[in-house]
């Protein structure tokens, strides 16, 4: 049995993992903005608690931000702000005797859709679209993360005004005064203007995929996170504004891509690390 942890701004998932299948999960609210550092291990350990077993062999934990993957430690989260500098790894490997390791969140996606389609492709980028926009690189099984798990920082390259991961992410709706989910909703309704909105935002996503594929020439992208709920209303503009922005046609001919909404592929590849 292994134990994958997939760590956001909003929620923090546990999953249990037995032969590549998540066969228990928990779901709890990550921690207080205002929380210090020593706050946050105790919320942690003592959820970890709640939901580990005996025969629990590793931890595998996933994090929004930059990581030194050989030694654990995790680097200036965002969301979360006491995390400056925090020694994970050997913090949770005293507390529970079993080896541990972190990586950033979108790598752990891009592990767990690479579990899932391993036999599809060589190489294999996973794209998270959520609050952010998250880039994890998998090739022949093996994530490419860096030095610091930032080799999938591309969403935060300049873009029109701002950067893709504000064209690129939930962001795009809220900077509209809308909520991804009701405009979602509305557009799977009919909702002519809700159409529209996501026809934009896969224009938007074209735009990113083109530097995925220049950077990293994948055989595989798989898109993950919320947004990716809605991929059927912007799978045409983006495959539309793909073409355009990318100039060869053999690659994009020989090119899949699919959504993976659900939780458990950032847990699985949490524990696959």
């Amino acid at each position: 049995m292994l134990l994958g942890i997939d760590i956001g701004g909003t929620t923090i998932n546990f999953g249990l993992v037995e032969n590549s299948e998540v066969v228990g999960k928990k779901c709890v609210p990550s921690f207080s903005k205002g929380s210090s550092l020593p706050q946050t291990l105790d919320y942690l350990v003592s959820r970890i608690d709640e939901i580990i077993t005996p025969d629990v062999k590793s931890i595998g934990i996933g994090v929004p931000t930059i990581v030194d993957p050989v030694n654990g430690v995790v680097y200036d989260a965002a969301n979360i702000p006491s995390w400056t500098e925090v020694r994970l790894k050997s913090f949770l490997e005293s507390r529970y005797g079993i080896p541990v390791q972190v990586n950033n969140d979108a790598n752990c996606f891009a592990l767990g859709a690479y579990a899932k389609v391993r036999n599809s492709c060589r190489v294999l980028v996973g794209v998270t679209l959520g609050t952010g926009t998250g880039v994890g690189i998998v090739t022949e099984g093996k994530i490419f993360s860096g030095s610091f798990c930032g080799a999938g920082e591309i969403s935060t390259l300049p873009y029109l005004d701002a950067t893709y991961e504000d064209y690129c992410s939930s962001k795009f709706f809220i900077n509209k005064g809308l909520g991804c989910k009701e405009t979602a909703d509305a557009a799977f309704s009919g909702d002519i203007r809700a159409v529209s909105v996501f026809k934009e935002f896969g224009a938007h996503m074209g735009a990113l995929l083109s530097v995925v594929m220049y950077a990293y020439d994948p055989g595989c992208i798989v898109l993950g996170g919320g947004v990716s709920n809605s991929f059927s209303l912007f799978r045409d503009s983006m495959m539309d504004s793909l073409r355009k922005s990318f100039c060869y046609a053999r690659p994009l001919n020989n090119l899949e891509i699919t959504a993976m909404p659900q939780e458990e592929i950032a847990l699985l590849g949490a524990s696959l690390l």
